[in-house]
């Protein structure tokens, strides 16, 4: 007789290979059919309301691993938080507008009239928002596809405008002329948050100022130290250290000498970089003594002033800093004290003009006009020394040219007037991490007023008309009535209509105009509190979100222009909390992967290369496995190991799967009912001549394993720590389930009767385990964890389903005491084998008789008479125990007979003269199949 077809081998249609790339699309497919997320919705229409809002990605390029991760990441809260019971819609969104995609539209077709840009633009918007709407879908997140929020949607587009009117109405927004970060290559005015920083090297150079005014008329000297030459047409003024002390000495080589003034602390410094001697000391003044004085120009018929400052530093230099009010925000400061001009020669495009007052540079690129004023200054003596100084210098993040401070016309917004107000809220906001909330609180303390125009095409105009004169018209109710427009046609028309036209809708006076500028696309995305949370009905109608988040980057970027808006609009945050991830990075090179650098890269960072190669729930187990609180270095190699814990995982749900094939829940589960005042449970068979039923302290303890795993893993999802919901899930499916559960429970469950009660009772467990794990996996693991609820004949997706809760009455801290105990024991036994497997004293454990000696009497007395038991979850044939000095195991071979259905050496092989071959266990179960 062939024994092995008498046995419950494991029997499962789930596939043991994943082949999760050409599966998940199928899957996909069917979610999309039942409409999935609408049916999620519906399941949780009463529930308590959690809005994680989206902070939208710009509409231009693939999906790369940084962004893969912040989607995820959302996913992973978005589905934890419905299967926490809440009603967690998520509306994704795109920023649409601005600099990338204008950049780029216009690169491609010159000679474009600005309503060709916009048109080209939103085609190309539209484009990548169908391309990466589609990756987001096939990464598994979850979400209104059909519907999301666009920032260049009409009715978004009006709700920028109106937040604009708000501004104007609390008497925020006003125009100046004051130096912005300017992109020469882009030709726009940039935010703090547009602008990044790369090395280059620029002559840094020091330039003698004769003094003509005073005492000192024609007798002595001040001298600067700049790094940007191109500046100097522009200097009005000389800044010093109202305290600190400044020496006059004379100063000279080669025969010639003069009287120079410099700090105390840097003339050291000065003589050796400019390689001059000290001849002497003719005097010595503070800051405030020499303030008033005037030198002359280097090259222009112009003086300068010397003024005081704080803003003076003895870092390095001369202690004399050249002001330039039309280049820099220290300078414009100190023009505005002390009444200064403010003069910025330099054209959109980063060109000197005649403004400079030197026609030879006119229509010189900045940078490269640098050595033509150096040289100029050489020439006529006014240069003491120049070296090339390497530094950190502000780049256009599109562009990728250096940025220059360039005094234009600007709109701005008052920071001052809700700075107190913002650095309030921000100590109302949960920050994760920590850090985060100082970050923040630093940009917010520092930041200047907030420049919201700008001198591009794609964007939302900014709603100002002009009177006859040139003056500005800040108007409110003008402003709404463009929202209005807006609303009905779209922002084209600011741009498809001309003055008269807007004037007579407008109803405004005769010679009334209006500019092409732009608002601040941070303002696009940082009204989306008002355009998308209090507008769209599912999240409540509030402009205040439970979440927010996003990269590091954006505490000075949409964090900040969210919470700036949110104060100005309403007094309050927009959110409640705050998750920061730090960057992905390339593991080798640490540089970070943006959408910036996509195709630069030598090894593929996009995300589709890898959902292609190894599929979604791979990069979905990366997402949650990673520390995303922190920098997160990238390499194809780090797929390697997950694909092996996902394996883990997999493995196990298919073979709970497999062992429950024969199970019907409602027919054969047993109950667990709680021992009373002792604690913990006893496996009961059903009805009311149920009986306790034997041997199950693997399956007990394995229960209680379960409840701790669940605790720990809704805990963990609720405080965003899915590296923790990672881990938990990991140890208890390879060492609690796969390493001891199931291993010690074969025997019973391929051997036993098919209706054996201990073998109902590991099927009634494995039950409870196989459904937890695939409600604890779901949001991770989202398409494998609904297919193997599929495969355990559930006719609804996972996703409808809640997490399972932990029951105390289950949890048994003396059985889990006890298998701790018996694992440690087993530990010594395995010892024991393997050595007599080396000496060849045995072939496996199975053959051996083992004599188990335990030092501990309280414990032999507690584990004698149950042999059989423990034989079971050691995994032997023949185990004794014995008392002894020490806890140690001796392992010969047994005499017994082994049977040729389980293969275990037992003594009553034989014992049925119809099967000699056999144990009376497994006589008997062939005895009665038969």
């Amino acid at each position: 007789m062939n024994y092995k077809d008498t046995l419950h081998l494991p029997k499962t249609d789930f596939p043991m290979k994943a082949d999760l790339v050409t599966r998940e699309p199928g899957r996909l497919k069917i979610w999309e059919e039942q409409g999935l997320y609408a049916q999620i919705q519906e399941a949780r229409k009463d529930a308590p309301l959690f809005v994680l809002h989206d902070g939208p990605p710009f509409a231009n390029g693939d999906v790369h691993m940084g962004t893969a991760l912040n989607k995820v990441l959302k996913d992973l809260i978005v589905k934890s938080k419905t299967m926490a019971g809440f009603r967690s819609p998520f509306i994704p969104g795109w920023d649409c507008h601005g600099l990338p995609i204008e950049f780029k539209v216009v690169k491609e077709s010159r000679g474009l009239s600005p309503v060709e840009v916009r048109r080209k633009s939103e085609e190309y918007a539209r484009k990548f928002i169908d391309v990466q709407r589609g990756q987001f879908k096939r990464l598994g997140v979850f979400g209104e596809w059909a519907d999301p929020y666009l920032t260049l949607a009409p009715g978004y587009e009006a709700e920028i405008i109106r937040a604009f009117a708000k501004f104007v109405e609390k008497g925020l927004v006003y125009q100046s002329k004051k130096p912005v970060y300017w992109s020469t290559g882009a030709q726009t005015a940039l935010a703090e948050a547009e602008v990044e920083y790369a090395d280059r090297t620029d002559p840094a150079i020091y330039v003698k100022f004769p003094i003509v005014t005073g005492e000192l008329a024609g007798k002595a000297n001040m001298v600067i130290w700049t790094t940007t030459p191109w500046t100097l047409p522009a200097n009005v003024a000389i800044a010093v250290s109202p305290k600190q002390e400044y020496v006059l000495a004379t100063l000279g080589r080669d025969g010639w000498a003069e009287d120079f003034f410099v700090a105390r602390p840097l003339l050291d410094a000065f003589v050796k970089a400019t390689e001059l001697q000290v001849y002497g000391e003719v005097a010595s003044v503070t800051g405030e003594q020499l303030a008033g004085l005037e030198a002359q120009h280097p090259f222009l018929d112009r003086k300068s002033r010397v003024i005081t400052a704080d803003f003076v530093t003895m870092d390095t230099g001369t202690g004399q800093v050249h002001v330039a009010p039309g280049h820099g925000a220290d300078d414009y400061i100190a023009g505005k004290q002390h009444g200064l001009p403010i003069l910025s020669p330099v054209d959109d495009a980063g060109k000197l003009t005649e403004e400079a007052g030197m026609p030879a540079w006119t229509g010189k690129y900045v940078f490269d006009a640098n050595k033509d004023v150096v040289a100029y200054l050489r020439e006529n003596k006014t240069l003491l020394a120049e070296h090339a100084y390497p530094h950190s210098y502000p780049h256009c993040w599109r562009s990728k040219t250096p940025i220059v401070f360039r005094a234009v016309e600007q709109f701005f917004i008052r920071i001052d007037a809700i700075r107190a107000d913002a650095l309030a809220a921000i100590d109302g906001v949960t920050w994760l991490p920590h850090w985060g909330r100082n970050r923040i609180y630093g940009t917010v303390e520092s930041r200047p007023d907030w420049c919201i125009s700008r001198q591009r095409t794609w964007g939302v105009p900014l709603p100002v008309f002009y009177d006859p004169s040139g003056q500005p018209i800040l108007s409110a109710d003008n402003a709404r009535k463009v929202a209005d427009l807006v609303e009905q046609h779209g922002t084209n028309l600011w741009f498809e209509k001309n003055d008269v036209e807007w004037a007579q809708m407008l109803g405004l006076p005769a010679g009334t105009t209006r500019r092409n500028d732009t608002l601040d696309v941070w303002i696009d995305s940082g009204v989306s509190h008002t355009a998308v949370t209090a507008k769209r009905p599912e999240l409540g109608g509030t402009p205040v979100a439970d979440v927010y988040l996003e990269a590091t980057d954006q505490h000075r970027g949409w964090f900040q222009s969210s919470l700036m808006t949110s104060i100005a609009l309403y007094g309050k945050a927009p959110y409640k909390t705050v998750i920061t991830h730090g960057f992905v990075v390339d593991k080798d090179t640490r540089k970070k992967v943006s959408k910036s650098e996509q195709g630069t890269y030598a090894k593929p960072m996009n995300a589709e290369h890898f959902v292609g190669k190894y599929g979604a729930d791979i990069v979905r187990l990366w997402a949650a496995s990673v520390d995303y609180q922190n920098e997160v270095p990238f390499s194809e190699e780090s797929f390697k190991g997950l694909a092996e814990s996902y394996r883990s995982f997999r493995n196990i749900l298919r073979i709970l799967l497999a062992n429950l094939d024969d199970f019907d829940p409602a027919q054969h589960a047993v109950e667990f009912r709680p021992l009373g005042e002792t604690g913990g449970v006893a496996a009961w068979s059903h009805g009311l001549a149920g009986e306790a039923i034997r041997g199950t302290l693997i399956d007990r303890w394995v229960l209680s394993r379960l409840q701790e795993t669940i605790e720990t893993c809704r805990a963990a999802y609720a405080a965003y720590d899915f590296r923790k919901v990672f881990q938990a899930l990991n140890q208890f499916v390879t060492v609690d389930i796969s390493a001891l559960y199931v291993d010690i429970t074969k025997d019973r469950l391929y051997c036993d009767a098919a209706h054996s009660p201990r073998r109902r009772v590991t099927q009634t467990v494995m039950v409870r385990v196989l459904d937890a794990l695939a409600r604890l996996l779901a949001p991770i693991l989202a398409f494998t964890a609904d297919e193997a609820w599929g495969f355990a004949n559930h006719q609804t997706s996972v996703h409808l389903e809640l997490f399972p809760e932990p029951d105390a009455v289950l949890r048994d801290p003396a059985t889990e005491t006890q298998v701790e105990q018996l694992l440690n024991l087993r530990g010594k036994i395995g010892q024991a084998v393997e050595a007599a497997r080396a000496e060849k004293t045995i072939g496996n454990a199975l053959e051996g008789a083992v004599t188990l000696q335990i030092a501990d009497a309280g414990l032999y007395e507690q584990l004698t008479g149950r042999e059989t038991e423990l034989e079971e979850l050691f995994i032997l044939s023949d185990l004794t125990l014995a008392a002894g000095p020490e806890t140690s195991a001796r392992v010969i071979r047994t005499t017994r007979q082994k049977c040729a259905r389980c293969w275990r050496h037992r003594k009553d092989v034989g014992i049925n003269p119809a099967h000699a071959e056999l144990c009376e266990r497994c006589a008997d179960v062939v005895s009665a199949a038969s």
